[in-house]
């Protein structure tokens, strides 16, 4: 007999949304677009501070978006679900392909602490000084930093689009003082907004990252509730490793049973990892992505 699925003994979180007037008009003057951005940040930052958020999660999901729009700025054409059939599916040592590997540049990148060491594994082949010298930029405003990155990477690489967004980033998520790089301007930047430069460069760069915290804040605020309801599921679970595997769920954006065997060997095989995953989706607890009978991807 199916069982019912979970329900949360304590009511679901939610986040206070972002102010309508931040973004109900584009703004007309660089002035206005960073004071608006600079609410937007101010607001993400205190809305998204409690404890019940999966940092890690939303950080995760975000890089899914932002490398979904990277791919689509180089031209790509490859969508979510296949990006993450190409990271998540490809064996370990393999290429996965061009739209896997900007998959797995942003989502490095959020995984690691923002440094020059950590950067520097996460976008193979650029110098550490380049790195350095981009994670010391100025400016009047955590934005002005990002935009600056962003205009002297392109000047020097005009196709490094990819590594000015990650770059810009991880400044911007520093000059807000986190220490792991939050996908801000990657998920919302376009081609046409990159070829810009000066202030008008800047201006873009302000009026994205308040659209950047408009589509962040409520994804934020869905994960939050979906990790109330994965986590109330744990003392129904059988399987040794099961909350353990919770938590790992509550760090990335997607899981195959086969990593999570892996990830967790003492407690949990190939089989029960399988069982594992489907009875978390039979409680509502999680979802499977790819929705295929094999090779199949859970997540939140």
């Amino acid at each position: 007999m199916r069982k019912s699925r979970i329900k949360p003994s304590e009511p679901l979180p939610m986040l206070t949304p972002l102010p309508g007037w931040i973004t109900a008009t584009p703004p007309e003057t660089l002035e206005v677009a960073a004071f608006k951005s600079g609410a937007a940040l101010a607001h993400l930052s205190l809305a998204t501070a409690a404890d019940h958020l999966p940092q890690a999660l939303w950080r995760d999901r975000l890089a899914l978006t932002a490398a979904e729009v990277s791919a689509g700025i180089a031209g790509r054409r490859e969508g979510a679900g296949a990006m993450r059939d190409a990271l998540h599916l490809t064996k370990a040592g393999d290429d996965p392909g061009p739209a896997g590997s900007i998959l797995r540049q942003w989502s490095r990148a959020v995984s690691r602490p923002i440094s020059v060491s950590n950067l520097g594994r996460t976008l193979e082949g650029v110098a550490p000084e380049r790195i350095a010298l981009s994670l010391d930029a100025t400016g009047p405003t955590p934005v002005d930093r990002a935009a600056l990155v962003i205009e002297t990477v392109l000047t020097d690489s005009p196709q490094g689009e990819v590594l000015a967004l990650i770059l810009a980033d991880a400044v911007l998520s520093l000059a807000l003082g986190r220490d792991h790089l939050l996908p801000l301007l990657g998920p919302v930047m376009t081609a046409r907004d990159l070829r810009l430069r000066g202030d008008d460069l800047r201006r873009c760069c302000h009026r994205a990252a308040a659209r950047g915290v408009s589509r962040a804040l409520p994804l934020a605020s869905t994960l939050a509730r979906a990790a109330a309801r994965l986590r109330a599921a744990v003392p129904r679970l059988r399987a040794k490793g099961a909350a353990r595997a919770v938590e790992m769920f509550l760090s990335q954006d997607a899981l195959t049973p086969v990593a999570l065997a892996r990830a967790i060997p003492e407690s949990l095989s190939d089989r029960a990892a399988r069982r594992l995953c489907e009875r978390l989706v039979e409680l509502g607890a999680l979802r499977e992505l790819s929705g295929r009978d094999t090779f199949r991807l859970y997540g939140v």
